[in-house]
């Protein structure tokens, strides 16, 4: 593995760094992202610098007990393992997560030739209020927080400024949801959230 490393330009060193930064903080490196200015979607250079040297990145993650998987399918490539601890989300960002796994799933069944699916922050909440996961509605600053989070995340591409976001706010869902959350786990998180809703009722009365 050092010997790999040693063997490699400068230039390449620098990006086979950059590639174990991004990894590292990100968690999930996209094969295409959307680029708000020029309306289409752009070739990723981190995610080729990875692909490029995937068994050197995963002899290097692995002493860290720390796998790396690239799905060719989806265009991602992500890091999993115990010792990969992400950001605590809140309660929103979760729940958003869930919806998001759902609206993907729904367009990803009905269109097989794209591995990106759309929405709107309108469509979420109204996801929210049909499983009744949401009991009230959360500030403005809370759902900016949220989808400044989400998209940090690589999770979604808002195609408005946050600023301006409301109900009609368009958002591309990227692949990684996919990763996230499978069909299984969405199922049982929302019965889990539901309950509880159902828990806090009955205390309320």
């Amino acid at each position: 593995m050092i010997d790999y490393y040693e063997n490699l330009s400068t230039e390449d060193k620098q990006r086979v760094t950059e590639a174990i930064q991004a990894l590292s903080h990100q968690t999930f490196l996209l094969e295409r992202r959307y680029d708000r200015k020029t309306k289409r979607y752009q070739m990723n250079k981190e995610y080729y610098e990875c692909s490029k040297h995937l068994e050197f990145l995963k002899a290097y993650f692995g002493i860290m007990d720390v796998e790396v998987l690239e799905n060719t399918q989806m265009g991602v490539i992500y890091i999993r393992g115990e010792q990969v601890i992400g950001e605590k989300l809140s309660k929103l960002a979760t729940l958003y997560i869930l919806v998001l796994k759902l609206i993907y799933d729904e367009q990803m069944s009905a269109v097989s030739t794209s591995v990106n699916a759309m929405t709107s922050l309108g469509e979420i909440h109204e996801k929210l209020g049909t499983y009744r996961l949401l009991k009230k509605q959360p500030s403005v600053t809370e759902i900016r927080r949220t989808i400044a989070l989400l998209k940090r995340y690589q999770l979604i591409e808002p195609l408005d400024v946050l600023e301006e976001m409301d109900g009609v706010s368009r958002m591309v869902i990227y692949p990684t949801v996919n990763v996230v959350l499978m069909g299984d786990d969405v199922r049982a998180l929302i019965e889990t959230y539901m309950e509880g809703e159902e828990e806090d009722d009955e205390s309320e009365v």
